[in-house]
């Protein structure tokens, strides 16, 4: 139920936001008597495009918190939670950042995460499966390829070309509607505004830019991986890093309980294969590690 709320919260949020900037920037609406405004157009399509994405990184901890059911540690309650705290500190002062909060989640699949909308105010977050099965050494690799991606900014940066990608899958599709719907009323003379065609032909072409646009934020997802290992190297060391990754490898067998809106900010995800491949958020495990030993 908390999901649904907070799904809501977060679009309620986004259209209040961008309401209130178009009222703003005088840019209410696109179309008028004489066609496109494409000026207004952008303007609007990247005030919606943004809105999503940035609103969704500053709630980005507490939607990951909710969403996989994460327990953050405050006061540790065991040796192990100890050591999970003292190894993030470590690794945050290596790395230059701000301790993020450390937390475990519920989940069988080995598995991690780091969010947030800075990197000095970040978390990070560790699977129940992942801490049971793996060693500490695996562990502290796993923890260290997070902190790169807290270190990286990697969650701002993924939440700009999101925005990017939005914008111009909004622009588009509109002018491409426009164009449609211009070509059926052509013998319509003297009437302003635009038809259903309009409205048909750029929701389709959203559909159509947006899986392009996916592939593109999959592709810069999947660079992120390999920038991210490279630091977990730096920061543990590449026997580790590469030994983490290779017991990931071993574990594709055990259901994943990752939320697909967190899957991009785990460390595992499951193989696709073929043309869905190009949507996938992290390469083969195989091509990550074969890149970590060229590195050696």
């Amino acid at each position: 139920m908390m999901r649904i709320i907070l799904f809501l919260a977060t679009n309620l949020a986004v259209i209040l936001v961008a309401s209130v900037t178009l009222s703003l920037l005088g840019v209410d609406h696109y179309l008028s008597g004489s066609g496109l405004n494409l000026t207004s157009l952008l303007i609007f399509c990247a005030v919606f495009g943004f809105a999503g994405s940035i609103i969704s990184l500053l709630m980005s901890k507490t939607m990951a918190k909710m969403s996989t059911g994460t327990q953050l540690i405050e006061q540790p309650r065991s040796e192990e939670e100890r050591w999970l705290l003292d190894t993030v500190a470590e690794l945050s002062q290596q790395a230059g950042i701000k301790m993020p909060q450390v937390g475990v989640f519920p989940a069988q699949q080995a598995n991690a995460f780091a969010t947030g909308w800075n990197k000095n105010d970040a978390l990070v977050a560790v699977s129940a499966g992942l801490m049971q099965r793996f060693r500490p050494e695996e562990i502290r690799a796993v923890l260290a390829h997070e902190i790169g991606h807290v270190a990286n900014g990697d969650m701002v940066t993924l939440a700009l070309i999101q925005g990017v990608v939005n914008t111009f899958v909004m622009f588009f599709a509109r002018i491409v509607g426009y164009a449609v719907d211009s070509f059926l009323r052509r013998d319509e003379e003297g009437q302003g505004g635009v038809g259903i065609g309009f409205y048909i032909t750029t929701f389709i072409f959203e559909i159509i830019f947006g899986v392009i646009a996916s592939m593109i934020v999959a592709w810069f997802s999947r660079r992120r991986e390999y920038r991210a290992d490279e630091a977990g190297a730096q920061l543990a060391s590449p026997h580790a890093m590469i030994g983490a990754l290779a017991r990931l490898k071993a574990e594709y067998g055990i259901p994943d309980q990752m939320p697909s809106q967190m899957t991009a900010f785990g460390i595992n995800s499951h193989l696709k294969q073929g043309f869905m491949e190009l949507f996938s958020s992290h390469p083969p495990l195989d091509d990550r590690i074969a890149a970590l030993k060229q590195q050696r």
